[in-house]
């Protein structure tokens, strides 16, 4: 069910975590399972694991170059070398982890990743930079009191299990369902390097119910997801049905159209 003025609405099943429901071109709304603290968590610890590992490597190898033997003394009086070359670099990589690859990876960490989740908007798409900037200052939030506990409760109390960085940046943590919805239509690489949550279902959707659909209906649904993608307006005009379908699916292989 859609609810009135929203493209989308979330819809709790029984026993079951609440759905992201999209509408689709196809006319098949499109159910988006909205991940909950737990897979949150999860791939949170592995995160941190990852940032306070390279944080520490960055420290280790850099206080030896400055010191320029086997010691990682910090220097009685540190310079604004040593800041500038051991300490604001390492620091860089702690807290800046999380928005760099989130943007590098579409809405994943290697955390997330490993989880099986990743991030969407409210409509099902990508976010934008601004999207991430925004949910990533506001981390500083929900990481009181300690250990994210402020970002923890926000996530249990809420219907869409998101913390105050989600609410501030319009974003949620859905399952990434790559090896089970998507089928054999839609692979991982290709919702990681080209599509979004939302466009890889409606090409699934379409692919799957190509000869059920009427001839002038499925081209025509397939012409503006390959142009939505960068294909040539009059070369679509000119290709046949099942040309078409081929299209659509080297697209979700993640090759070019």
């Amino acid at each position: 069910m859609i609810q009135p003025g929203g493209p989308y609405a979330e819809t709790p099943g029984p026993g079951a975590e609440p759905d992201l429901i999209v509408d689709s071109v196809t006319g098949v709304d499109l159910s988006l399972p909205i991940a909950g603290p737990g897979a949150r968590s999860y791939a949170f610890i592995i995160d941190w694991h990852i940032r306070a590992v390279l944080f520490i490597a960055w420290f280790v190898v850099a206080a030896l170059i400055y010191n320029g033997r086997w010691s990682l003394s910090t220097p009685a009086d540190p310079s604004g070398t040593w800041f500038g070359f051991v300490l604001l670099p390492g620091a860089a990589i702690y807290f800046l982890y999380h928005v760099v690859l989130e943007i590098l990876m579409r809405g994943q960490t290697p955390g997330k990743r490993m989880a099986g989740v990743r991030l969407v908007t409210r409509d099902g798409a990508a976010p934008a930079v601004p999207a991430y900037l925004i949910r990533n200052v506001f981390r500083l939030i929900d990481s009181f009191p300690l250990f994210y506990g402020v970002g923890l409760i926000t996530t249990l109390v809420t219907r869409n299990h998101v913390r105050i960085g989600d609410m501030a940046a319009g974003t949620l943590l859905i399952y990434d369902r790559a090896d089970e919805s998507l089928l054999q239509h839609v692979s991982g690489t290709a919702i990681g390097s080209r599509l979004d949550a939302s466009t890889a279902e409606l090409i699934n959707d379409l692919l799957q119910r190509w000869d059920a659909l009427d001839v002038n209906v499925r081209s025509r649904l397939a012409r503006t997801l390959l142009e939505r993608f960068g294909g040539k307006p009059e070369a679509l005009l000119a290709a046949q049905d099942a040309e078409l379908r081929a299209l659509l699916a080297d697209l979700a292989r993640g090759a070019s159209p």
